[in-house]
């Protein structure tokens, strides 16, 4: 069986450094926001390309907190709007309505399955504060067009780049240092993995990263001395180390995903298989390879049969979730194709060459 993520194998590549890495912490004897974490975020700021970095528990609380640390400053209140694409997933949207603000779903792109740029500006209105986008799949959802819009509407721009560590919008630029600030997940199947739950803020804003870290921390700046009603949410100091181990390999993983990624490209002929329009690869680090297939559950069981761990990214998309009913009468086409269509094929840092020809001639046999 060929797995979908084999992660095992990928943290094998590095296990002498992992252990010796959580040998240190646990020898330290400190292990909450301690030495690890100011390092990891000292590092992990610098290749993003931002002035600060906040560890944090998960990638749903990065999200999260950066709305509640602007609406405590009063950047934002109850019932203001954000733009979110239609097709993510669900934390994306948790993150908006768990603050009390409102999501407005706009639709993605089909052929790239990013948030299509052309219908952000028909959905700004008055209570309009935010637009985030999601760097799906490990493709980079900025585009200049979206940029000029938060500028022209004051908006501020928020990514989600759970899926994209690495990534690029153009030579030097990585996605989440593209906008206001970002939201990161360091889940162990992401490019950037942690050994349990992590997450992490990165903004060049610090007033709003003094104030993420404070929400983050109990709401207290100073040791038992609240000034917000905050939470607990903070990257332990053994997923700091493991993770600053981790990202010394990060670009290396991605470059065998994107020659994964190039051959699947170069190879799937089947007239019943649509893959997502190709671009440069650094502006994509395949955390996922989507495919699209009308017949995507008799291909699931194909592969299957084949010997192919696939999964579904994903089944239900948010509107048609029974914690949004409310959305149930909305209209999105797109998203609902593309949820109904999409496939995820097996790609990693070390899925190997014969496996990715397994793959692909299982793909065009269907």
């Amino acid at each position: 069986m060929i797995s979908f993520l084999d992660l095992k194998g990928v943290n094998q590549q590095y296990a002498t450094e992992l252990k010796e890495a959580a040998a240190r912490v646990i020898d330290s004897g400190w292990y909450l926001q301690g030495s690890a974490n100011a390092v990891f975020e000292e590092h992990y700021a610098q290749y993003i390309g931002t002035r600060f970095c906040v560890g944090v528990a998960n990638g749903l609380d990065a999200l999260t907190l950066i709305y509640r640390a602007w609406m405590e400053m009063g950047v934002m209140t109850a019932g203001d709007e954000v733009i979110v694409p239609a097709n993510t997933y669900i934390a994306s949207i948790l993150a908006i309505s768990e603050n009390g603000l409102k999501p407005v779903l706009v639709e993605p792109d089909e052929e790239t399955l990013e948030l299509d740029d052309r219908l952000i500006e028909a959905a700004i209105t008055p209570r309009t504060r935010s637009v985030m986008v999601v760097h799906l799949y490990g493709r980079c959802a900025y585009t200049e067009r979206i940029g000029q819009l938060c500028k022209k509407y004051g908006l501020k721009l928020v990514e989600d780049n759970a899926q994209a560590h690495g990534c690029q919008y153009n030579r030097g630029t990585r996605t989440g240092s593209l906008g206001d600030a970002a939201g990161h997940s360091f889940y162990p199947g992401k490019n950037l993995g942690a050994l349990g739950d992590g997450g992490a803020v990165t903004t060049n804003d610090e007033a709003l990263a003094d104030c993420v870290r404070a929400l983050a921390n109990y709401g207290s700046q100073k040791k038992y001395v609240f000034r917000y009603r905050g939470r607990n949410s903070r990257l332990d100091e053994l997923q700091a180390a493991l993770l600053d181990v981790k990202l010394r390999h990060l670009d290396d993983d991605n470059l065998h995903r994107q020659r994964v990624a190039a051959y699947y490209y170069g190879h799937i002929k089947n007239p019943l298989v649509r893959l997502p329009r190709r671009i440069d690869d650094t502006h994509n680090v395949y955390h996922i390879f989507p495919i699209l297939c009308p017949e995507r559950d008799r291909l699931q069981q194909h592969l299957r049969e084949q010997g192919i761990e696939t999964l579904i990214h994903y089944p239900i998309p948010p509107h048609l979730q029974q914690c949004y009913s409310e959305w149930h009468r909305l209209q999105l086409p797109i998203t609902e194709k593309i949820h109904q269509q999409e496939l995820s094929l097996p790609i990693s840092p070390v899925l190997t060459d014969d496996e990715a020809q397994q793959v692909v001639e299982a793909v065009n046999s269907f």
